[in-house]
């Protein structure tokens, strides 16, 4: 079973990323610290997250994650 959109926004936050409201259901979450890295996550907190969404949220928090973890090894 897919998770649903509100554990992904979850998961989005965890990572430190904010949001803005974009067309309707559409939201574009963005990082502070990382301007070129966004993703935009569309649909209710109650839906099943597709699997696209699924894949493009987990490789944002991945490239936000990597930075911090090559700082934690020096």
């Amino acid at each position: 079973m897919p998770p649903k959109i509100r554990v992904l926004k979850a998961d989005l936050t965890r990572a430190g990323f904010t949001w803005r409201q974009g067309k309707g259901s559409h939201q574009v979450w963005f990082h502070p610290h990382f301007p070129s890295v966004e993703v935009t996550v569309s649909g209710g907190d109650g839906e099943d997250a597709r699997r696209y969404q699924l894949h493009e949220i987990r490789d944002v928090i991945d490239q936000v994650a990597k930075p911090r973890d090559q700082e934690d090894k020096s």
